[in-house]
């Protein structure tokens, strides 16, 4: 791995395969961003040999990194998978008055309990037990999805919780050579720095008008899924040239399925 001092900018350019890359200077654990408006491919759903011109790509945790390019690693980090609530201490799914566990509408998820320090940092170290996994397979960085489980909490989670609870992965992330992503919630990319978010993993930002809050926020360093035809033809037609934006099918699937669509600027 070769390495090229950069002093006065605080970080270093590093060699990732074969991609010049930033990175951190913090003597805790340099961790290497993606490369800015790079070819990049979002398979959460379903890994699969990246098109040619990618050089980043997104996997889930339980995937494999693709050799020689700057690979991310998903954990679903504030929800429980579907159907895998078993899988989590009883207490530490959020449950209403009624006790009835909160659940995300859009994907049947249980939301997690983060409303004390204590079952914070009991939900951290089953992540952090994932994020170990990334570090230990090669992933160079790590994308906690559903930062903003909060805004779907029923008014029972906080912003300062979610925040509060991230910067325990991003420490944790760090401490393993990962850099960490941001995922989503726009109206928190102001925080960054403070949480100890690197880079930004955008979700349909510039169907939404958001993508200038992470770039802003992230110096660039933005990866922008759209889910849309227009969403891709926003995004390709103000970020294009800036960010790197790919669309894909909303249940990012594999190459030879029916609902199989990658599509960039």
């Amino acid at each position: 791995m070769a390495l090229t001092s950069l002093p006065a900018l605080g970080f270093v350019a590093t060699l990732v395969g074969g991609m010049l890359c930033a990175s951190t200077s913090d003597a805790s654990a340099a961790v290497t961003t993606p490369p800015v408006h790079a070819g990049f491919d979002y398979q959460i759903g379903s890994a699969y040999t990246p098109p040619s011109g990618v050089k980043v790509v997104s996997r889930d945790h339980d995937a494999s990194p693709a050799t020689g390019l700057y690979n991310i690693c998903y954990v679903n980090a504030f929800q429980a998978q579907t159907g895998a609530d078993g899988d989590w201490d009883a207490d530490l799914l959020l449950r209403d008055a009624s006790g009835t566990v909160v659940k995300d509408p859009d994907w049947n998820e249980a939301l997690l309990d983060l409303r004390t320090a204590d079952k914070r940092s009991r939900v951290a170290a089953k992540v952090d037990s994932w994020i170990d996994q990334c570090a230990d397979k090669g992933f160079n960085g790590v994308e906690p999805d559903n930062y903003d489980s909060y805004t779907r909490s029923q008014k029972l989670l906080t912003a300062d919780q979610a925040q509060a609870y991230i910067r325990l992965l991003s420490s944790h992330a760090h401490s393993r050579g990962l850099a960490i992503a941001q995922k989503n919630t726009s109206e928190l990319a102001g925080n960054a720095k403070a949480n100890g978010l690197d880079f930004a993993v955008a979700e349909e930002c510039a169907e939404y008008g958001e993508c200038g809050d992470y770039a802003s926020a992230f110096d660039n360093k933005v990866e922008v899924i759209e889910y849309s035809d227009s969403g891709l033809a926003k995004a390709c037609s103000k970020w294009g040239s800036t960010l790197s934006v790919v669309e894909r099918d909303v249940d990012v699937t594999a190459p030879g399925s029916g609902s199989y669509v990658r599509r960039t600027c």
